[in-house]
């Protein structure tokens, strides 16, 4: 037993002397001992029991002592003792928060990995933004709450804490700001799916404070191999023979091509990023920059610049988000193609900045009017990696042509201090754009206006809008599906999709997953996966189910209905969030196999609906079909999943009491707090 101590705190067994005097063998002297990394003992052991503290003084007046909360001064004492130079203690104090993730070496080498790369290079975008705030007379600090990867828990109980992890990294972020009451304004540095939406929900928390979000950038794809969307099918396209292990052991070593950066797609990571920038809360042109390159660490100067000035002229985070520059973040979301998972994350912002919530009839109209101006990953026509489109403009180029179709408001303020016109102005004769687009042309061979295109081309190309609603006995509270994204292939010649087939139900992705690899599933079936919204998982992100279907050669050909949610790089015939979920008493709890279900999504007008139709040989109308699944029970086997943590349970009721997946998840305090007084006055609790 005692070795095994021993063997932990890095010291010779006692019993060594003892044996080795009766061997005759020389004895080391305890105190010469050394651990494993060479350090002898008796240095271990001298120990400092005090120390002089920090020559000079700190910049106290009669005013401070006088008035000064004692926080104040004993701050100060901290702010020494950490190593700040007593006489430049009077600079204004800025917060830098961030999502790193990981401990890197001095040449970015791993000492312990992070969740992914999206967060794994962002402390160099810490760093350069502290050293421009200090090189200015401020003084940064930092605070860090790393994020969780949907990626690598996608199929597995991490899901159940992704969407539910937004929530809490935001008021964990609102916590640390508020805990530095000296502080002036905040630089928010983030990247990914929850841990960049999370950010912005705490700076738009913070309405008198100055804030802007610092874009943690896109990841390269390799030369040679597959993005990090399709790279999450080996194992599916393997079972299903279209992949060789040896193949699939290569492919999947290089699709990360850079350490750092969200993934080369415009999932939900890249689409936060281009909806920080639309919103106005980052500097121009910051979006999908190429992570850890010179241009990258810029944009973290240029950020760190921003916040001093917005401080200086009194700009705050109520000048920034405000209604119209909400409504703007949803024009471009649809003009780039964005991840559904916005649709989630616009209205929370929007609750945490205090102003109207976008509802399903405002993401119809604005999908109705906005054509999608953006051909990238995943949903082409072509699929160009997220870097061409930042090489092509990025945000400020999609806007000069949204800006045409007078589809902005461009009095709203940016980070900049000036309007978006102003900086419209910028972009459209500066040097940046010009050399940014020159060098696609030149250097890659890319024509950026087909990586971001013009409404006139996109027309000739027929490119549909973003996403479409279905509504129907199966989701009377609607639904959502990116219709762009369904294949051509299986649209008839008026660009409208029809399916109705009978249905696989599952309760389980882990089910259905299985299913797919293993056959049960072919073409011509429709899916339903029930009960895996916020009651049963966390309103889980089923993306090995829908990458599946993307990537094998019968997956067009069959859809998916589910109350849960998709990753950004979803792409087909997969329609999500359904509501009510099936838990909280939708119809959608009452489906069987074999049922006969209708969808139908009409890509031109933005129109669809899903349907339960009756059996095959017994068809019913829409209506009849609604008669029927009210008097049925819902599904045996449907339950909340057995690993669903107590965190994630208490997160699905505050969020059910606060209006749902329809609301965008939030925690809406004043109607949390009805529903509990209203509770305690009902079991007597008062």
């Amino acid at each position: 037993m005692y070795e095994q101590i021993q063997s932990i705190m890095g010291e010779n067994s006692p019993d060594m002397s003892n044996k080795a005097s009766k061997s005759g063998d020389k004895v080391a002297d305890p105190k010469e001992w050394t651990s494993d990394h060479g350090q002898r003992q008796s240095d271990l052991f001298e120990i400092k029991a005090h120390a002089p503290g920090v020559e000079g003084r700190l910049p106290l007046t009669d005013d401070l002592l006088r008035n000064a909360p004692s926080g104040d001064l004993f701050g100060m004492s901290q702010n020494v003792g950490m190593g700040w130079k007593p006489g430049e203690l009077n600079g204004k104090q800025y917060l830098i928060l961030s999502t790193q993730g990981g401990i890197r070496n001095e040449d970015g080498s791993p000492t312990a990995l992070g969740y992914h790369t999206g967060h794994w290079e962002v402390g160099l975008l810490m760093k350069a933004a502290a050293d421009e705030l200090s090189s200015r007379g401020g003084i940064p600090f930092a605070g860090y709450v790393s994020d969780p990867c949907d990626g690598r828990s996608q199929g597995t109980t991490g899901m159940f804490d992704s969407l539910p992890y937004r929530n809490d990294a935001a008021m964990v972020f609102r916590r640390l700001i508020r805990s530095l009451p000296t502080r002036k304004g905040v630089l928010g540095v983030a990247t990914c799916d929850k841990g960049l939406p999370a950010m912005m929900l705490a700076l738009a928390g913070m309405p008198q404070l100055p804030g802007v979000i610092v874009p943690g950038g896109v990841t390269l794809p390799p030369t040679d191999g597959e993005d990090a969307g399709k790279i999450q099918t080996i194992g599916a396209r393997y079972s299903n023979g279209e992949l060789s292990l040896e193949m699939a052991s290569e492919l999947g070593c290089r699709a990360c091509a850079t350490p750092g950066g969200g993934c080369q797609f415009l999932g939900t990571a890249a689409t936060a990023q281009v909806v920080a920038e639309a919103m106005g809360m980052t500097v121009p042109h910051a979006a999908l920059a190429p992570s850890g390159q010179p241009i990258w660490i810029e944009m973290a100067r240029q950020s760190s610049r921003a916040l001093i000035q917005m401080e200086t002229q009194g700009i705050r985070m109520a000048d920034i988000v405000t209604d119209a520059s909400i409504r703007n973040a949803m024009v471009v979301h649809a003009a780039f193609g964005g991840s559904t998972n916005l649709l989630l994350h616009i209205p929370a912002i929007a609750h945490a900045a205090g102003l109207t919530l976008p509802n399903v009839q405002d993401w119809i109209q604005v999908n109705k009017i906005v054509p999608r101006l953006v051909s990238a990953l995943p949903n082409g026509p072509i699929f160009y990696p997220t870097i061409r489109v930042f090489q092509a403009g990025g945000v400020p180029e999609v806007m000069l042509h949204l800006r045409r179709l007078g589809l902005l408001d461009e009095t709203v303020k940016t980070v900049t201090g000036t309007s978006l016109a102003h900086v419209l102005d910028w972009w459209e004769s500066s040097e940046r754009r010009q050399v940014m687009r020159k060098q696609l042309q030149e250097r890659d061979g890319i024509d950026p206006d087909r990586v971001i295109i013009s409404a006139e081309h996109s027309q000739r190309l027929g490119i549909s809008s973003t996403v479409t609603f279905p509504t129907g006995n199966i989701a009377p509270e609607g639904s959502v599906i990116k219709s762009t994204s369904i294949d051509p292939d299986v649209l008839d010649e008026n660009g409208i999709y029809r399916h109705r087939g009978t249905a696989k139900v599952f309760t389980t992705e882990r089910e259905a997953i299985r299913a797919i690899k293993t056959g049960g599933i072919l073409a011509g079936d429709i899916i339903v996966l029930l009960g895996r919204g916020p009651s049963g998982t966390g309103m889980e992100e089923t993306y090995q189910l829908t990458s599946a279907l993307k990537h094998l050669s019968f997956g067009k050909y069959v859809s998916l209905i589910t109350d849960a949610r998709f990753s950004g790089v979803s792409t087909g015939a997969c329609i999500g969030h359904v509501g009510p979920e099936a838990l909280a008493g939708g119809p959608i709890g009452k489906l069987r196999n074999g049922d006969l279900i209708d969808i139908v999504v009409d890509r031109s007008t933005l129109d669809g609906s899903v349907n339960f139709v009756g059996k095959e040989g017994m068809e019913v109308s829409p209506e009849e079909g609604a008669l029927i699944l009210a008097q049925r029970s819902f599904h045996p086997d449907m339950r909340p999943d057995e690993a669903l943590p107590d965190d994630t349970r208490l997160w699905a009721a505050l969020q059910s009491v606060s209006g749902g997946t329809w609301r965008g998840n939030i925690y809406d305090v004043d109607r949390i707090i009805t529903a509990l007084e209203a509770g305690k006055k009902a079991l007597g609790w008062n």
